[in-house]
């Protein structure tokens, strides 16, 4: 199974506000902040508001969807601290999705120079993936998560509970990460992710596997904070699928995160295939089941360019070159590879004809 270490500042509990109790005591009284999104906010908050209203927490609320992971909802934030005379001594609780933990993380690692922050992730993504790692950021200039900072939360904990106020969309969204952490460090847990079942979900099964998900990307994380070397191997589908997400964008037919990092893992696998001789045979069933469940986002050879030109903008790139990471078996990564522009238009031509 994934590694079972995890890092101590990772907490799964049930008993959110306990857990956040013992946090809050640490800070003097009027410097403990939250911010969340609507949707938590109206489903997940009720579980803390007894806490909310003791130690006098200060809670903000900014607009979820994509277009709101900007600089506009940071300087929303910051206003909101700084109006409240939060300083370096105080805490920033983030409740809610992937885009709410990157952006509070973001703000909490710049207002006044850094103060701590807590994230408490409501979707499957951001237990999985966003919340945890210390990858902060937003959107910019139409780029996903061009600027940002790494900084490491100083917990996050983990209910699973949350989940059950998703929608099936955003669940899948979430497990895309899941299949990635088996497909780039455990073929055991890809099994398990295969084998479980998708449209009647068993919350308490479901709870094991999140946890052998998490202790993958921690353990990445914890060998290489700063994405010099292995931590590359969590890029995985990543390249392409923030160009599909960008261009989903721009073209007004946008798609969910995890979503688009199925479909870049389905390029990728091509171009493992070509470039580090990936099984072809198993390609073509992970292909077929990635698609039976995820379906495709649909694209016209007169794309190909302007995806092209995404993947070049990615902050993973070295130079002029475009860094792929790539997987030569399930479990074996291939970090630093460097694929030419005819490979990845072939690629992308082999996704559009499956």
């Amino acid at each position: 199974m994934a590694p079972s270490k995890i890092h101590s500042n990772i907490i799964f509990s049930q008993q959110v506000g306990s857990e956040l109790e013992k946090i809050v005591q640490r800070f003097p009284a009027g410097k403990v902040f939250l911010l969340t999104e609507e949707t938590p906010e109206r489903l997940c908050l009720p579980l803390i508001g007894p806490l909310i209203q003791d130690y006098g927490i200060l809670c903000k609320s900014i607009s979820g969807g994509e277009p709101n992971k900007s600089i506009r909802s940071v300087e929303q934030v910051w206003e909101f601290l700084s109006k409240n005379g939060a300083d370096r001594n105080s805490l920033l609780i983030n409740i809610g999705g992937g885009l709410l933990t990157d952006l509070g993380g973001f703000v909490a690692s710049t207002f006044k120079r850094g103060m701590a922050f807590v994230n408490i992730p409501t979707t499957l993504l951001a237990q999985v993936d966003a919340s945890l790692g210390g990858k902060t950021g937003i959107n910019f200039n139409g780029l996903k998560n061009e600027i940002g900072v790494f900084n490491e939360p100083d917990t996050v904990i983990i209910n699973t509970n949350f989940l059950k106020t998703i929608d099936h969309a955003n669940f899948l969204s979430g497990y895309a990460e899941m299949l990635k952490h088996g497909l780039i460090k455990n073929p055991a847990h890809w099994e398990e992710l295969l084998a479980y079942d998708l449209e009647n979900v068993n919350y308490e099964l479901l709870a094991d596997i999140i946890a052998h998900s998490v202790a993958v990307k921690d353990w990445h994380v914890q060998n290489d904070l700063t994405e010099k070397n292995i931590r590359k191997a969590l890029n995985f589908g990543h390249t392409v699928g923030h160009a599909f997400e960008s261009y989903a964008l721009h073209a007004g037919r946008p798609i969910q995160h995890g979503f688009a990092v199925v479909y870049g893992m389905i390029v990728e696998l091509f171009l493992s295939a070509k470039a580090c001789g990936f099984d072809q045979a198993k390609l073509n069933e992970i292909n077929q089941w990635l698609i039976q469940t995820y379906g495709k986002f649909e694209i016209e050879p007169s794309a190909y360019d302007e995806l092209y030109e995404l993947m070049t903008h990615d902050k993973k790139n070295e130079g002029s070159r475009i860094n792929f990471t790539l997987i030569s078996a399930i479990g074996q990564v291939e970090i630093n590879q460097d694929c030419s522009k005819e490979l990845i238009i072939e690629a992308l031509d082999a996704y559009r004809q499956l």
